[in-house]
């Protein structure tokens, strides 16, 4: 049995009765962070679990031994925040799970890009999600168009020492462009910043420092 277990992207009071319980039950915890995810078990006063990580950097080395522990076990993957398998290589491990016939349940709950979604006042109707974006001006703005075609609101996400450089790019192929900022979701200093995309490149450049994480939304309607 595998739990794909969301985690509050900020605030913890965001996790749910049953993704408690289920933290509480399991008998594995395959995580992007063991480290940071510790900190949650200490939260719940919840006792050590076995801990195995799974990132970017170890996933072709630690996919076999998880494969191996998830039979008759009741294991649970998470993301440093946010539902596992968004923009993370968790999606790798439920592949092969689901390939060898091993039982697949989500738990649902906190996940930025619809978070910033449902408050950025952009149409919901229809959206693309795009993960982390290219760096270069030709290709990202290429990714955009295609979302443009289909006339779906984009989100995003971007980092603090990149994210006027992304704007920039969107200001400068579509000025007049509906772009929000949502910044640190659902933590003490959350903030969405919105307005076309020339005005929020401004008002971005305006401040210098730009500090959390970020989910941009963009809308061409």
């Amino acid at each position: 049995m595998l739990y794909i277990l969301s985690t509050p992207i900020g605030n913890l009071s965001d996790l749910s009765e049953r993704a408690k319980q289920t933290l509480a039950e399991c008998d594995l915890v395959i995580a992007e962070n063991p480290s940071y995810s510790k900190r949650l078990f200490e939260y719940l006063n919840i006792p050590s679990k076995k801990f195995i990580q799974f990132a970017e950097h170890n996933e072709q080395q630690k996919l076999p031994i998880i494969l191996k522990e998830l039979h008759g076990k009741k294991a649970v993957l998470l993301s440093d925040a946010g539902t596992p398998g968004i923009s993370d290589p968790g999606f790798r491990i439920v592949r092969e799970a689901v390939d060898r016939g091993i039982e697949i349940t989500p738990i649902p709950g906190p996940n930025a890009a619809i978070t910033a979604l449902c408050a950025s006042g952009l149409p919901t109707d229809k959206f693309i999600f795009l993960g982390f974006v290219p760096k270069t001006e030709i290709k990202f703005t290429n990714e955009l168009k295609s979302a443009e075609d289909l006339e779906a609101t984009i989100i995003f996400y971007e980092s603090p020492h990149r994210i006027i450089k992304s704007v920039g790019f969107i200001a400068n192929s579509w000025p007049g462009a509906k772009v929000v900022v949502a910044r640190e979701l659902t933590k003490l200093h959350e903030e969405f910043i919105r307005g076309t995309a020339a005005e929020v490149l401004n008002k971005l450049q305006a401040r210098g420092n730009i500090k959390g994480e970020i989910t941009v939304l963009v809308s061409f309607k």
